[in-house]
């Protein structure tokens, strides 16, 4: 296993914690991690690469050994404003930008937002959210008003065992990696064991996904993209009925490849990391 190393950096006002799996002088590859995830998540991607690669992961604001956001909510747009805090202090050139899930859509965005400082972008099943409708807005900020008088709490966990026990009951395909992922994934607090992760994350967002600005951010996206779904992906579960949004979402960057990993769902890089780290490897070059 490539060992990796921690760097805390000063983010506008948060110690965020940055996982390095160093090689000083090699090509930077940044990996940014999904929804209630966390930095080591790659691990076994890295472990799979190949080539010479300094790989920088940041652990997001309220997750594993970042710290928690100062509010009492999250906001998607202080994602973008941290990763451009982050490449500042990672590389002064275009950086090859890799992303999952929530980070695949804040790569998107930021490389649509600051097209010059992206080499190329790969992204991992990061490709939007359900359109919504304005209609849609006094049910959601009536939601949200609700959860912040009642927040969503995490489910603690007897041991890092029970908690590796559960990660394997949602995807069979961890088997020994999640005594793993359960270590990093996991904390000892007050006698359990609970998710590195502030509990603030699962209040709804107050705002709608707004698709048509996610679109124009994509359409000026100038680095070349390698769009990257696991075959049991569900597009009809993500986007609704209108699966022709998928054609849509595609064609809005303008220089595109589309790859799809057999063997693998929406967590492709505890799936099949092997065959990720070559796809991954074969398009930066």
């Amino acid at each position: 296993m490539r060992v990796s190393e921690s760097q805390f950096l000063q983010i506008r006002e948060l110690r965020y914690h940055v996982r390095r799996w160093p090689r000083p002088g090699a090509p930077k590859m940044v990996l940014l991690h999904g929804w209630m995830d966390v930095s080591a998540s790659f691990q076994f991607m890295v472990d799979a690469l190949r080539g010479e690669w300094d790989v920088y992961a940041p652990d997001w604001r309220g997750y594993g050994l970042t710290e928690w956001g100062k509010g009492d909510c999250y906001w998607f747009a202080d994602y973008i404003a941290d990763l451009d805090f982050l490449l500042q202090n990672i590389s002064e050139t275009p950086v090859n930008l890799v992303g999952h899930s929530l980070g695949g859509n804040v790569a998107a965005l930021y490389a649509g937002t600051r097209p010059e400082r992206i080499r190329k972008l790969v992204n991992l099943e990061g490709f939007g959210l359900r359109a919504t409708k304005p209609e849609q807005a006094p049910e959601r900020y009536a939601k949200w008003l609700e959860e912040l008088r009642s927040p969503p709490q995490l489910r603690p966990y007897a041991s890092f065992d029970e908690l590796a026990d559960r990660l394997r009951k949602t995807n069979p395909r961890l088997k020994e990696k999640a005594d793993f992922l359960a270590r990093h994934w996991g904390q000892e607090k007050d006698g359990k064991v609970v998710l590195r992760a502030d509990p603030a994350h699962k209040i709804v967002n107050a705002t709608l996904y707004r698709y048509e600005e996610a679109l124009a951010c994509w359409r000026r996206v100038t680095a070349p993209v390698l769009w990257v779904e696991g075959e049991e992906w569900d597009a009809l579960k993500s986007y609704g009925p209108n699966a022709g949004q998928l054609v849509e979402r595609r064609a809005a960057f303008p220089n595109l490849k589309h790859v799809s990993i057999a063997g693998s769902g929406h967590m492709l890089h505890h799936d099949q990391p092997e065959a990720l780290a070559r796809t991954v490897e074969a398009f930066l070059g």
